[in-house]
């Protein structure tokens, strides 16, 4: 029989990535969807009628029960959260619901159900915030800066705890930035990449931005989905930094983004105070030299095909809105 894969978050980057990753290794996968009005299912919408989209949320601990009674998956992928820094601010509390609190309801179900199944939980580089050493690395002390930040610690603690104290097979992918062209408009590297479209095609003519000097560890969020899959295979379970190693400023983003169409960013580019963080995070840069060494882990994308891949989709999207 196929394996069985049950993806929280499957209508995101990365759960869209992962369910492509899974349907191609011949997994029967599950996604959890919550019910709600404006479910986007776009970043799916050509993989869906090879998967089984279930309904769940984080928030509500008898419907993860269910799912894992009814669908009996061996792998839990839990993808799902608050996921964006910016809104951590103004939305605190759901933020903690399910960014943190979700994360032991995922494992309470499965330590209940059944406590053969193998569980990801998705930590952050955020978790490093005021960063106590460079590259960061699995044993680096965390000092979050965000409330998202605070709650990724949280999810990431529990999943030790319980693995710990249950002897689940419960591992942490403390994953570094990672980007696609399905990212959402709300993370900088895809507001760049759209907004130079945008202004390609005469439609802009500024683009607003934050803290241009500020620096990350960015990748392509496929190759990291091979990482998640690649903890689940392991005989015993364990936390991985999923990085490039490499950094980069905005500004290089920016720089990189408007070169792929001839333009230079200096005459389009504005800063707004209002995308500045009330507390920056430092220099975040990972060692992924555990996930290499143990999983045998390697990126296939750079950064500059990162970004010239993003432009090109989004050159290539503002032009079928145009005709």
């Amino acid at each position: 029989m196929a394996k069985r894969a049950l993806i929280t978050g499957v209508t995101g980057q990365d759960g869209s990535y992962l369910a492509e990753f899974l349907l191609d290794q011949g997994y029967e996968v599950f996604g959890m969807v919550r019910r709600s009005s404006t479910v986007n299912f776009e970043r799916i919408a050509h993989i869906q009628d090879r998967m089984t989209l279930v309904a769940g949320d984080l928030i509500d601990e008898v419907s993860m029960f269910n799912i894992l009674r009814d669908h009996r998956p061996s792998e839990v992928y839990n993808l799902a959260a608050q996921s964006f820094v910016q809104t951590s601010w103004s939305q605190p509390m759901l933020t903690g619901e399910t960014t943190a609190l979700g994360v032991t309801r995922v494992l309470d179900a499965i330590r209940t159900v059944d406590p053969e199944i193998r569980f990801y939980q998705a930590s952050s580089s955020e978790m490093f915030g005021k960063v106590q050493e460079v590259p960061q690395r699995e044993d680096t002390p965390f000092y979050p800066r965000s409330p998202y930040g605070v709650a990724k610690v949280y999810g990431h603690w529990i999943t030790v705890n319980y693995r710990e104290s249950y002897d689940l097979h419960a591992s942490s992918g403390i994953l570094f930035n990672h980007e696609s062209p399905r990212r959402g408009l709300e993370f900088v590297t895809r507001k760049v990449t759209h907004g130079v479209a945008r202004i390609k095609a005469g439609l802009d003519d500024k683009l607003a931005l934050g803290n241009l000097d500020a620096q990350r560890d960015w990748g392509f969020a496929a190759d990291y989905v091979r990482a998640m899959w690649m903890m689940l295979q392991q005989d015993q379970p364990d936390d991985y930094v999923v990085a490039t190693g490499e950094t980069h400023s905005v500004k290089e983003l920016v720089d990189l983004a408007f070169s792929a169409v001839d333009l230079n960013w200096e005459k389009y580019v504005v800063i707004d105070e209002r995308f500045l963080r009330p507390a920056e995070v430092d220099l975040l840069v990972g060692d992924p030299s555990k996930a290499e060494k143990v999983l045998g882990w390697h990126r296939d994308v750079d950064f500059a095909t990162l970004v010239a891949m993003m432009v090109e989709s989004d050159v290539a999207l503002i032009n079928s809105q145009l005709t």
